[in-house]
């Protein structure tokens, strides 16, 4: 089976993952405030409670990632019975969204795929700046472009699918996207009739995804043979 176009997920699947960047803020807030769990331990609590955050911040309800990660954390710390500023914290991330690690892989797939004429819409749960800075300190360069903000909803919402698929021009049986989450790469690409390829090339702090990719990768040269 060929696929006619890509879409393709930016954090931890075009650039590494926030693993280390989230556990060592993380390390940062436990030492600081006090707290009686390990880094690792309030990564997976944190990021529990982001999800959630951001699937509740969807359309009208719509909050920038930024927002999302500082109510997340300012709840995750009430919890703990602290109350600082979580911005003091949440910088470092946002420093890191800016300029992420990017896989050589990726430019290696993004350059054939450019070379064979095959559309490519980079699709991703981020801020615009955050984003377009991380693009413009690696080069990068995307037939089209789909954020959360831009769209006013997060993946696995089936809105930034839809926006997605409109750019694209194509039908959704014809395009494949790729991810890293379970929970928002796939579980939305499903929704829509997009066949989905988790790619699980390192480990991710914690997946809240159950649903099932049509294919599993561990490196992005095994999409060659699927498209175009």
């Amino acid at each position: 089976m060929k696929f006619d176009a890509l879409m393709i997920d930016f954090y931890g699947t075009i650039a590494a993952g926030d693993h280390e960047a989230v556990e060592s803020t993380c390390a940062a807030i436990v030492e600081t405030c006090g707290l009686p769990v390990t880094a690792a331990e309030l990564a997976v609590i944190w990021g529990e409670r982001f999800f959630q955050t951001i699937d509740a911040s969807n359309h009208d309800a719509f909050r920038t990632l930024y927002e999302c990660e500082l109510t997340s954390l300012r709840e995750t710390l009430a919890g703990f019975g602290q109350s600082p500023d979580p911005a003091l914290f949440v910088q470092s991330l946002e420093d890191y969204w800016r300029d992420p690690p990017v896989h050589s892989d990726a430019l290696e797939l993004l350059r054939g795929l450019r070379d064979r004429k095959v559309p490519v819409c980079c699709v991703s749960n981020a801020d615009c700046e955050a984003l377009e800075a991380a693009m413009k300190r690696h080069d990068l360069r995307f037939d089209h472009v789909v954020c959360s903000e831009m769209a006013r909803c997060y993946k696995p919402d089936e809105g930034i699918f839809q926006r997605a698929l409109e750019a694209l021009g194509t039908a959704a049986h014809r395009v494949l996207h790729v991810g890293d989450s379970l929970h928002s790469d796939i579980g939305g690409a499903v929704k829509l009739g997009i066949n989905a390829a988790w790619i699980c090339r390192e480990r991710r702090i914690h997946d809240v995804g159950t649903c099932r990719p049509w294919r599993t990768i561990s490196n992005l040269a095994e999409l060659r043979g699927l498209l175009g």
